[in-house]
């Protein structure tokens, strides 16, 4: 059964199409997301088998993706191709970085040490340069797995560990450390095991000189890369499913095991992490991503947890504004109602909602907004150059404009004209009708 499920992944299975999960059936989890070259490149770990009944991971894999919905496998890497030399059964949590040409696949064996080879390309082929760990179980008093890379100021970090967390600069060489590892403090942190204690699978991202580090969907903020780490909370709470997604569940709890990244794209936030909702066991996970928006203290919203996932749009909803695929030139920020708006607009800013779903029936849009200027908002078939579909007047003091849409719709491009300077306007949200909206 084991090697029958294998083979489907490698040979017959190299595209892969989906919302939440993102591909599904596969065992594909802990994601690490990062932007190359303007594609996304998930490197996972991989659950061999829905009858697992332990943890069984036997490769690390590595899929593309343009548009964050069909997702290709470009590379798999045997535990054999590394200096582990033969098959192994706990091939843990990995991340991949970009410097100096050359692209680095860091790789945990089991919770004991970690290991880097390189390639030329993203999708390889790759080559372990030491032949030997990069991480010694004997490094730390934590275990050294589940690492994370940070790039900051030019350097790049590695960060590792459970329970305590250690980071360590890397040198230019990217297969050596350049100092000792130091270890992470963080004040008053929880976990799924309760106050006081963290987990496994730490990771490190930075927003506008703030620097987050999470532990799943736990978080704690800092403005220095080496700490101390404030706790803030978790980005993944009971108001967060749709459709009953918090169960199946793991023993501590829908908040436990959704290890995962945070990353940014077309000027957008996400969180990818592990879930197990649709395969009901937690040895063989599941990948999502759900938008990610932050506060204007710096701290993260609290996301959705859904089936549409990103990238793509159900045309019998409502779609909120801030949760575009692409913008150029506008901002996403807080507004009165508790949620969050896109502001800050210039003549030919524009937001782009590709993948709507449904549309084919729908004769006119509706924009809920705020504004205190006048501006015309073009709507546009998937680009700020493609087909023009609406044009609409937003009025200042009013909150809602409409148009008639003409002509084939697969998505939206919103884009702002006839603005003289930056104008007072927020989008909330809008949304399609299949008659006239009165």
């Amino acid at each position: 059964m084991k090697h029958c499920y294998l083979t489907i992944l490698l040979f017959t299975s190299l595209f892969a199409q989906a919302q939440n999960p993102i591909i599904p059936n596969q065992g594909i989890n802990d994601p690490h997301i990062r932007v190359f070259n303007n594609k996304a490149y998930l490197s996972a770990s991989h659950d061999t088998s829905i009858d697992n009944d332990k943890f069984i991971m036997e490769d690390w894999t590595l899929w593309s993706s343009d548009d964050l919905r069909s997702w290709k496998l470009e590379s798999v890497l045997k535990p054999e191709d590394t200096y582990i030399g033969k098959p192994f059964s706990s091939c843990w949590a990995t991340d991949i970085a970009y410097r100096n040409g050359k692209y680095y696949w860091y790789f945990s064996e089991g919770n004991q040490r970690a290991g880097v080879v390189v390639a030329d390309s993203p999708t390889g082929p790759w080559t372990d340069p030491l032949g030997m760990p990069l991480l010694i179980s004997e490094l730390t008093p934590t275990h050294e797995y589940d690492m994370g890379i940070i790039e900051t100021g030019g350097e790049y970090y590695l960060v590792f560990g459970v329970w305590d967390y250690y980071i360590a600069r890397l040198n230019e060489d990217m297969i050596s450390l350049a100092e000792a590892p130091r270890k992470i403090v963080v004040k008053d942190p929880q976990g799924p095991y309760g106050i006081g204690k963290l987990d496994d699978k730490p990771f490190i991202h930075q927003r506008n000189g703030l620097f987050y580090l999470s532990w799943g969907c736990f978080y704690a903020m800092s403005n220095d890369l080496y700490g101390p780490y404030e706790y803030k909370g978790t980005v993944i709470d009971s108001t967060s499913f749709v459709g009953g997604l918090e169960s199946p569940t793991w023993p501590h709890g829908p908040l436990q095991g959704r290890h995962g990244s945070f990353f940014d794209w077309h000027n957008q936030s996400y969180f990818a992490y592990c879930d197990i909702s649709q395969t009901g066991n937690r040895y063989f996970r599941d990948t999502f991503i759900s938008y990610v928006h932050y506060k204007e203290n710096g701290e993260m919203a609290v996301i959705r947890v859904d089936l549409d996932g990103v990238g793509q749009y159900d045309g019998s909803k409502v779609i909120q504004a801030e949760d575009y695929f692409e913008s150029y030139g506008t901002t996403k920020q807080e507004n009165n109602q508790g949620g969050f708006s896109v502001g800050a607009i210039d003549n030919g800013d524009y937001l782009i909602y590709p993948n709507i779903k449904g549309l084919n029936d729908k004769v006119e849009i509706l924009i809920e907004y705020e504004a205190l200027e006048d501006c015309v908002i073009e709507v546009r078939e998937s680009h700020p150059s493609g087909t023009l579909l609406a044009e609409i007047a937003v009025k200042a003091d009013e909150s809602l404009a409409k148009a008639t849409l003409r002509g084939e719709i697969e998505g939206v491009c919103l884009k702002f004209s006839d603005v003289k300077e930056k104008v007072n306007i927020t989008i909330d949200s809008f949304a399609f009708s299949s008659h006239h909206f009165k």
